[in-house]
């Protein structure tokens, strides 16, 4: 019989922890209670003070997202015209390298010219 009495030892222990359950249920203040009010508000509060924060951290990330990706167009863009700079100027040493010696070839054949004109 011990076990039976262990039963409904349990069985009573369960129905008293429902009643407490329900009681305590019972003695929760309900939600149109002015504390109740007030700690909703405060956390309403909370929230959008968080949700303020998150967003200012969102757009503090876009900022510099923009700032970098101009930072990085700008580095481009000198690179770029310092490239094209260099280009340019390789272009004209060629062309001042092309002209003197085009200067000093008609220079030789003149003095050849003035050299066969005395032969003759």
């Amino acid at each position: 019989m011990k076990n039976l009495k262990e039963l409904s030892e349990r069985r009573a222990a369960a129905a008293q922890a429902k009643e407490q359950l329900l009681k305590k249920f019972g003695a929760a203040p309900k939600s149109s209670d002015p504390d109740m009010v007030v700690r909703r508000a405060k956390r309403v509060e909370v929230a959008a003070a968080r949700e303020a924060r998150r967003a200012d951290r969102e757009r503090s990330v876009q900022e510099n997202l923009a700032r970098q990706t101009a930072e990085a167009e700008a580095i481009a863009r000198a690179a770029s015209a310092e490239a094209d700079a260099r280009e340019a100027d390789a272009r004209n040493r060629i062309a001042r390298v092309l002209t003197d010696e085009a200067e000093r070839k008609a220079e030789r054949d003149r003095r050849y010219a003035a050299r066969k004109a005395k032969q003759r």
